[in-house]
Parts: C-alpha cells; structure tokens; sequence
C-alpha cells in the first residue's frame, strides 16, 4: 500500500503456521507492496512469543521460491522424467474432470484422494477437498502415516486425543521428554522446558538417539527403538514395589488397576534392561524420581509409536501419571497431543452427508505401494485407475518406496498433483495444478500441542496463475456437475461454518487466535472421557477386538538381534531443518543439511571399515540407499539413524530412507512402522 505522498506503507497480517508441528504458530507476515518481505513470530500470542522455528522463518523465501510452480502444468513426457508443458486453466480442468468421471462412470471407488498435513488447515487441508470427494463417492484415505498408534492408545487411555496443558509445563520439578527431540520438533515446548530447568526441575530424554535435546537434558536413556512399553512396565513395577503410588487416585479415577499391578510385577528393571539395552539401575532410579518428585510431567511424542507394538508403548506411558496422582497438578501428567479439546464443528466443513448412504472402501495411505499394484478382485474392490494428490509428497514420504514408485509409474494410472513445486510426486503426474502457500489464501487451524484455535488472513495476492485448494476442487466440482449449494461456500464462510458458535469468529479476526475452554489441571478430580470416565488401564473396547485390553510390550516386527544378515536397527527421525519432506527445496535450508547422513556409532563403523564422510550402503531385502555417513555417538552401538526426509531426486542415488522401511503396520491404528527396520552397512 502507498500513503498519499506515495511512499510504500508496510502493514502487518496475522496468520497461522500451516505445518505438522505441535506448535502451531501464529505469524505476522510483513507485505510492503503487496509483497511479503518477513514472517515473524506474534509476541502477543503466548505460545508462539515471537518466535518461529529456523524452518518458517525462511517462509518468504519459500513462498518467492524461483522453482515455484506457478501455471498448470501437463505430462509430455514418461511418468517420472519431470517433462512437462504448460496448459491453460480451463483445458485441464475440462479434462481432468472428463477423465474422473469416466472412471466415477464405472465405480468412483477406483478414484484415490493422497493427502496428508503439507496444511493442517481445516480448509485447505480436508475442507472443500472432503465434500469434493464424498460427493463423488471416491474411495476414502486412512490417512495413518503419522500419529494414529498414539492416537488409538490414548482413546483407550485416556479417552481423546487430551492431556495437560503445555504452559504448565514450565512449573514442572521432573520432565521426561520421551521420544521427542524438542528443539527441532517442539521448539516452544523446549522453551518452557528450559525455564522449569532454570527453577531446578530435573529432565530426563528417552530417545534411542542421542538428539541434540538429549544432549541438553540432565539424563539420557538410549533405549533400543521399540522398547519403551518394556521400560514404562519396569517403572510400574518400582513404583509398586516401592509403594510410590497415590492409592486414593487409582482408586477413585482408574479402571483395572490389579490386573496391570500384576503384569507391571513380571516386569523387573533387570528383564527390562534386557530389553531395551541400558543398565537396570538407571530404571531404578528414574522410576525412584518419578515417584516421589511433584510436579512430574512427561512430554510424549509420536516418534515412539513408529514400531509394530508403538499404540502399547503409548497407552503403557499414559498410564503412569494416574499411578503417581500426577494429574492432581496442573504442571503434571502427559501430553502427546491436545487436538481433541477442538470443539471445531468437522463434519459442517467436510460434509460427509454428501456420499448419500453410501459407504466407500477405504485405502490406507501406508500401504499405497502394494495398493496401487493391486489388481480388481472383491477383497479389494475396483483396481485403482486415478489418484488426486494434495498436500503430501507420497513418493518420497511413504515406506517401502521402491514399491511406491512402481505404483506411480503406472502409465494408466492417472494422477493429478496439487503442489507448490516439483517434487518427486509430481514428476509422475499427469497434471500439476499449483496451489497457494499459506500466505495466500484463508485457513483455520487448530493445534496439537498447545489449545488455541487460529485463522490465517491471506497476507498477498496469489502469485502466478495459482489457486487455493479449495478453488481447485469448487471449480472441478462445477465441471463434474456438482450444484449442491455448499461447493460455492467462499473460503471466509468454511471458517465460520467450523467454529459454528462455540468459537468466537470476531475475536479470531481481531487478534488472530482464540483460546479453547481447557481446565487448568482437566483431570485432578478424573473425569476422563472414557467411557468410564476414568483413565483404563484396562480398555473392554480393546479386548472386545479379540486384542489385550493391558498395555504390554509387543517386540518389533523386525526386532533387533533377530537377523543375521541384518544386524542394526534403522530409525529415520527428520533432519533438524526439514519437516518430513517440506522445506528440503529451500536453498538456505538444504545448504545447513547438505547432504543425506546416516548415523552410525564409531563401533559400528569400525567393525565394518566405514570412516566417517565416506558414501555408504544401506540395505535390506527392500532395497539400498546410499548416503554419506556421520561417525559419532548421536547413534547407539547396534542402531543407525538416517535422517530425513530428502526428496529422492536430491538422494545420491535417487533414493531416500524410505527405499528401506516397510508397509507392515503397527498394533494399534494400522500406522506405520518406520522406525521398525532392520538393515547392514557396507562402504559404497
């Protein structure tokens, strides 16, 4: 904008943090001009306090990118060479939409929705996409790929997606950051950690990684992947056998406590330590800290469910604040995610009402590199001839990549990508429709780690001839047909229509967020939303399944020690300056990151003549990858970390981590098991 003298005016708009991070940040992004010229943290939003991770800090950057994707684009070319030519608006969309409805013709169940949180937004993110999709009876997504192990064990623990306040954390006198590496993942989270440190509050990091928060916490327990449910089983026992129990607490607000007292009793620190490869005394003397320190609070994160027993490990670690009485403090208990305090009206915004009585297959998204190999049967339903990619990179996300990429090489498959630039997916579509990045468009958003509702304004006019999520599926609604009223719904109304009165829209447009009604220490007196109203340790749901209705220890699917051929265990956990697969084209970013590293202890290396720098094989029967490797104790002896996740195309190789993980699932909520892998090493 200009005064009247002419001279450029800056003017500040509020906005939210679109990305999968707990944090959720609400922004101020500068425009001079009608061009963006910084993103900054909001001071006056508490639990962003002004500041913004390395990652959205570079938002303008990204947003200006010169690779940006800014006309639609069409294949000439084979799937996955990245030739393509531009194309006007209307001649995709019109051909596009005649594709589609072919396919709808014969079964609207061989049409596939790809999507995960590229945006969280409940409009751009599953907004006018959902209606699109249920109105066209295409098949649904389990989109499981992060969270759904955690998730599942908290409903049968908890109740929800719920737990304690993030704020309070900061009063907090013990703190186990359990399989969290906060100062990349949970940056403000990691600030109030640090304050309760400086008021003289213990914190412990249990991580099979030694990760740079580890480093900073008074304690590390370099536990092997997918042995967290073995250890909170041994805490249990020590707070038995020592009597560190709020008696009154079970009592009053917990569900089979004598049946878990008797299997947390078979777990001694000893047969623990076993498992999870440290020393029992360390067992003994977190388990002595947790009992009798107050307030004992325990940041969990979603890491640790990545394993074939991840939704066990989740609800044993859930249990242990009721045990202690930990929830009778505001700054105790557990937090793995807060997104069910939303009060979000989802089915107004996604309209489900609109697949009419029918009742779709469902895809799960984890499995999509045998899915779209699969050929029609009745088990399976009609082969998959289309998938409408949005928001996800699934080439370079998903596991067992090798199988992926097989998949989207199809030539009859037809694939449509809505991105903001060329990534791995979007070499093998057939049209690329560029979508706006945050900064240009409307959004509502919730959080999962702190519980305020925020609204993201549009800061600039959409670059290029790019479009909203939304306005691209409103405009292929229109030519499929669809008149039902709520395809012409503006962006602005979707958000209103989402806070449906129990948020206060006008205060959002003031100020940019709004706070949830979440008590200060919501279960001090229980009132769990079970279905008991207390925290079960025991779940009927679970054993009405035919599963264990108490938390255990179920090992790996490819446990460590069980192969020969493949002695060490492979996590993946993202490199500190991505966020899975965003951001990996930012120049400033990629330049800090340089290269893909695989961690491998200087013990591991030695054994197999690595040198540190030197380019590495990675490999099991899945495939190989090669990377360069980092010798040093941020890895575990027996355990090598591949950070990540790169985009193929930037790969040595052209390939990534994911060339080596697996499409098995975990125990609860059909997730992923990345973090489940079992590989060797050889220099390259």
């Amino acid at each position: 904008m200009t005064n009247v003298a002419g001279a450029q005016v800056s003017q500040q708009v509020r906005g939210a943090c679109p990305h999968d991070c707990p944090d959720t940040c609400s922004l101020l992004t500068t425009v001079e001009g009608g061009v963006a010229v910084r993103v900054q943290g909001n001071p006056d939003h508490r639990p962003t306090d002004g500041v913004l991770c390395a990652k959205v800090s570079r938002y303008v950057e990204r947003t200006y990118h010169p690779e940006r994707v800014l006309r639609p684009l069409r294949r000439i070319g084979p799937k996955g060479s990245g030739r393509f030519e531009p194309v006007g608006w209307d001649e995709a969309l019109q051909d596009i939409a005649a594709r589609l409805g072919a396919i709808a013709a014969r079964d609207p169940q061989g049409i596939l929705p790809y999507s995960y949180c590229g945006t969280m937004g409940v409009v751009q993110g599953e907004g006018m996409a959902a209606r699109f999709f249920n109105r066209l009876g295409a098949s649904l997504l389990d989109r499981t790929i992060c969270s759904v192990a955690g998730s599942a064990a908290l409903a049968h623990t908890l109740g929800a997606k719920v737990g304690m306040r993030v704020e309070f954390f900061a009063e907090a006198k013990l703190i186990l950051i359990w399989g969290s590496n906060s100062i990349t993942s949970n940056l403000h989270f990691w600030r109030l950690a640090q304050e309760a440190k400086r008021q003289g509050a213990r914190l412990v990091c249990i991580d099979p990684r030694r990760t740079e928060t580890a480093e900073k916490c008074h304690e590390h327990l370099q536990i092997l992947p997918g042995t967290d449910a073995a250890l909170a089983l041994a805490l249990m026992h020590e707070l038995v056998r020592n009597d560190w129990l709020d008696h009154d607490y079970i009592a009053q607000h917990t569900l089979g406590w004598e049946a878990l007292r008797e299997r947390a009793l078979r777990w001694t620190p000893e047969r623990a330590a076993a498992v999870c490869g440290i020393d029992a005394q360390r067992i003994r003397d977190l388990a002595r800290d947790y009992g009798t320190i107050r307030p004992a609070a325990i940041r969990l994160n979603y890491g640790m469910q990545r394993v074939h027993g991840g939704g066990n490990a989740a609800r044993a670690v859930a249990c242990l604040p009721a045990l202690v009485g930990a929830w009778r403090d505001r700054a105790g208990g557990v937090l793995l995610s807060s997104s069910g305090w939303s009060t979000l009206d989802r089915a107004a915004v996604q309209r489900p009402d609109l697949l009419a009585g029918r009742r779709p297959r469902t895809i799960n998204m984890v499995t999509i590199g045998d899915d779209l190999q699969r050929p029609s049967s009745p088990a399976f339903g009609p082969r998959i001839e289309a998938v409408v990619v949005y928001n996800c990179n699934p080439v370079a996300v998903a596991p067992d990549s090798a199988q992926v990429v097989r998949g989207f090489a199809r030539e009859d498959l037809f694939t449509v990508v809505l991105e903001h630039f060329r990534t791995d997916t979007a070499d093998y579509a057939d049209y690329i429709l560029p979508a706006t990045t945050q900064l240009e468009h409307w959004d509502l958003h919730t959080a999962y780690g702190h519980t305020d509702v925020l609204l993201n304004r549009p800061a600039i006019a959409p670059l290029g001839e790019s479009k909203p999520n939304s306005q691209i599926f409103r405009e292929l609604a229109a030519r499929m047909g669809f008149t039902d009223p709520c395809f012409a719904d503006s962006d602005e109304a979707i958000c209103r229509q989402a806070c449906a009165g129990r948020i206060d829209f006008d205060e959002l447009l003031r100020t940019g967020f709004a706070p949830l009604p979440v008590p200060d220490a919501p279960f001090a007196q229980g009132n769990f939303p079970t279905a008991s109203g207390r925290c079960e340790f025991f779940s009927a749901a679970l054993a009405r399944q035919g599963l264990d209705g108490l938390p255990d220890h179920v090992p790996n699917h490819e446990a460590f020690g069980s192969s020969p051929r493949y002695p060490l265990a492979m996590i993946s956990p993202p490199a500190r300056n991505f966020l899975n697969s965003s951001f990996v084209n930012v120049d400033s970013l990629r330049a800090i990151e340089r290269e893909p590293l695989l961690e491998i202890h200087p013990q591991d290396a030695l054994a197999r003549g690595i040198a540190d720098g030197a380019v590495v094989r990675v490999f099991n029967d899945r495939g190989e990858h090669r990377c360069k490797a980092q010798v040093c104790e941020r890895a575990r002896p027996g355990v090598v970390n591949g950070l990540g996740v790169w985009w193929r195309k930037f790969g040595l190789d052209g390939t990534n981590v994911n060339q080596l993980t697996s499409q098995r699932l975990t125990d609860l909520g059909a997730g992923p098991v990345f973090y489940d892998c079992l590989v060797d090493v050889q220099p390259a």
